[in-house]
């Protein structure tokens, strides 16, 4: 296994992410509900499902919440069809950007996706532009309280991962999405519950920006996660510690 270097920028994300909660479960409810319409509503035969389950856990979701999403799709009290949508596109920087969403209304969602790239300096692009810059695989993030960098390894490699990175900010342990639920599980018996945890589309390379860009990139960033029907935004930019310093000071 070896690290890689995007953590930093990951757990910055995650700051500005956890200032939205509310909207946050919103669509971690969306997950769960469409996840237990596509199979059963029992977690063991239903991999989405217990992988939707795993990442409102590490968001702190409540239980009754989460139990409630379930139930409405299982009982059929919820008649909305959703549909799976990926948008790509570039943003300031030339950065790649994935958008994933699950909305009732195509229209409308294509609408607010192409309108964050128009206003803030990017370009969306065609289906699979930018795809083939990403690799899809499960990432769990923890805290740097649970463990030294060598248990969180010797931890990882056993259960089945491919990949870690630890530094001060804590450890993000990377693998393939068949086998997520089976490393995150085994990590949350040894460790607890993880910061994050779900699917994501990881770069297979970064693009380095500066001050000017990544303003211009974490806005265009926000504006996309900040639509209802978004699910998860993923790009490939590496922000410098010194920038990171002056843009969190």
């Amino acid at each position: 296994m070896a690290g890689h270097s995007q953590f930093k920028n990951i757990m910055f994300r995650k700051g500005a992410q956890d200032k939205k909660r509310a909207k946050q479960f919103a669509k971690l409810s969306r997950e769960l509900t469409v996840a237990a319409k596509s199979g059963l509503a029992d977690p063991d035969m239903n991999p989405r499902l217990r992988t939707a389950i795993a990442a409102a856990r590490a968001a702190n979701m409540p239980k009754d919440n989460i139990e409630r999403a379930i139930k409405k799709a299982s009982g059929g009290d919820d008649d909305t069809s959703f549909e799976e949508i990926r948008y790509e596109g570039y943003g300031p920087g030339g950065v790649a950007v994935i958008v994933e969403a699950l909305t009732d209304n195509r229209n409308r969602t294509a609408s607010e996706v192409r309108a964050a790239f128009s206003k803030h300096g990017g370009a969306l692009g065609e289906t699979n532009s930018v795809a083939f810059m990403f690799e899809r695989v499960g990432s769990i993030l923890y805290g740097g309280e649970v463990a030294d960098a060598d248990g969180i390894f010797e931890a990882a490699a056993e259960a089945g991962a491919e990949n870690v990175e630890s530094n001060a900010e804590g450890h993000e342990i990377v693998c393939a999405p068949e086998v997520f639920s089976e490393v995150r599980d085994s990590l949350a018996a040894r460790f607890g519950e993880p910061r994050e945890a779900g699917l994501t589309w990881k770069p297979q390379t970064t693009v380095p920006v500066d001050e000017a860009q990544a303003d211009g990139l974490i806005k265009l960033l926000d504006s996309l996660e900040d639509s209802d029907d978004v699910q998860r935004v993923s790009a490939n930019f590496e922000i410098a510690d010194e920038v990171l310093a002056r843009m969190t000071a």
